[in-house]
């Protein structure tokens, strides 16, 4: 009887988990890149592991863990999801949270200098 709360309660996390990305990706829009324009770039706001590792590399945005001490004292919770993307000329970490409420928070995190610049 003891080892079915906590099955339990990683099966209904991760149902709220897969309810909440699915409605979140539905309900945002995505910010167009700032080359988008030219065709031989394809058309997509955010970044691949590679194109991430060599800007941060090469100091052009802030580590990971920078713009999740920025997020931590205003959404306390677990990290769900972490993307690196174009936002206007810059670059933004888009990173959605889990809070210990239950509910799902996106924050955009300021690439360059690790500020948050929005939340919903």
């Amino acid at each position: 009887m003891g080892k079915s709360v906590p099955i339990s309660a990683v099966i209904l996390l991760a149902l709220n988990l897969a309810v909440a990305a699915a409605g979140a990706e539905e309900a945002a829009p995505q910010p167009q890149p700032a080359h988008a324009a030219d065709p031989a770039t394809p058309a997509r706001a955010c970044l691949n592991q590679k194109e991430r590792r060599a800007l941060i590399e090469k100091g052009t945005v802030l580590h990971l863990a920078a713009a999740l001490r920025a997020v931590r004292t205003r959404v306390p919770g677990t990290l769900v999801r972490a993307r690196l993307c174009h936002r206007g000329e810059g670059f933004a970490y888009v990173l959605t949270v889990l809070g210990h409420d239950g509910k799902v928070t996106r924050v955009i995190v300021d690439a360059v200098k690790g500020t948050v610049v929005g939340e919903r």
